[in-house]
């Protein structure tokens, strides 16, 4: 009779476990390469803590996170609050500006961010004065107060509010126990078409208005590393923390690939020593392309680095 009922139990195990992987949806299959990605992340940042803790790297990440607002479900603001949360620094772009919902949003983050066993806090700029409210948007940043704290609130760069469409979001901070200011450009440039370097360009002039060398520029480029404008800015000793790094998703997958163009990046100066960079691919494979999309069209990036 044991024998019997043992098989019955059996049976009715693996007719659940067949239910449930059918049901497998996107949100548990990609957490299973965030969680990959966060380890790997998290073992890099406490074996620089453990090597030295007074040199300690500080992490950003930067992400166009696509029309992000009232369209985003819980479920997908606490994915991405998992794919953040071991970062010291989040620079965002593509915040909704028509109505309140893309600061709420941003809100929204946060609070899933402090639900991840740190405590962040967030400031969201002004909308950006752009020439069609159709392209206006806002910026973010959000951070860990037990790593850094501002400098001074975060503002948008007037001076360039004519000449740029999406004026940057410049951000103050200082790594938590030290007085030595970073700067934080958070820029979302014009599209390709529309010669998004005649925007960048005006940035040469930043490390002579900010007076310093410890400047990081952060956000989507709609350009890679290789294009002409930078030529002037790396004689002047930027560098680029990417190269040759497809962030963009495609519509559909090609062959097996379903990343794009290499416009998502950090350009940093001779003040700033980084230490390791990347993008966390939080899609997989093609089969969770689609899903992936309603996230955002980007992978976020992200920068281990100190302060010279």
């Amino acid at each position: 009779m044991k024998p019997i009922i043992y098989r019955l139990l059996l049976l009715m195990f693996l007719i659940l476990s067949a239910i449930g992987m059918s049901r497998h949806d996107f949100t548990q299959d990609s957490q299973e390469e965030i969680f990959s990605v966060e380890e790997n992340i998290s073992i890099f940042h406490n074996t620089e803590k453990e090597s030295d803790p007074s040199r300690a790297a500080i992490s950003i990440v930067s992400w166009n996170i696509q029309h992000l607002g009232k369209t985003k479900s819980d479920e997908e603001i606490r994915l991405m609050a998992q794919i953040l949360r071991h970062f010291d620094i989040v620079a965002i772009q593509e915040v909704v500006a028509k109505d309140p919902a893309g600061a709420q949003a941003v809100a929204r983050l946060a609070d899933a961010l402090n639900r991840t066993g740190f405590q962040w806090d967030y400031q969201v700029s002004d909308p950006t004065r752009s020439p069609s409210p159709y392209i206006r948007e806002r910026y973010a940043f959000l951070w860990k107060p037990s790593r850094v704290s501002q400098g001074g609130r975060a503002s948008l760069d007037r001076q360039l509010e004519n000449a740029i469409d999406r004026e940057p979001f410049l951000g103050t901070f200082h790594k938590k126990g030290e007085k030595d200011l970073f700067y934080v450009v958070n820029f979302h440039s014009r599209p390709y078409n529309r010669q998004p370097e005649e925007e960048i360009i005006y940035f040469l002039d930043y490390p002579d208005r900010l007076n310093s060398d410890r400047i990081i520029i952060a956000g989507d480029f709609n350009l890679d590393e290789e294009h002409s404008v930078w030529e002037p800015f790396y004689r002047q000793g930027l560098k680029n923390a990417l190269t040759d790094n497809p962030t963009t998703l495609k519509r559909k997958c090609d062959n097996g690939n379903y990343l794009n163009h290499s416009i998502d990046n950090f350009y940093f100066h001779s003040g700033i020593k980084m230490h390791r960079s990347g993008k966390l691919d939080f899609v997989g494979s093609c089969d969770q392309l689609e899903n992936a999309r309603k996230i955002s069209d980007h992978l976020p990036v992200f920068m281990f680095f100190s302060i010279k």
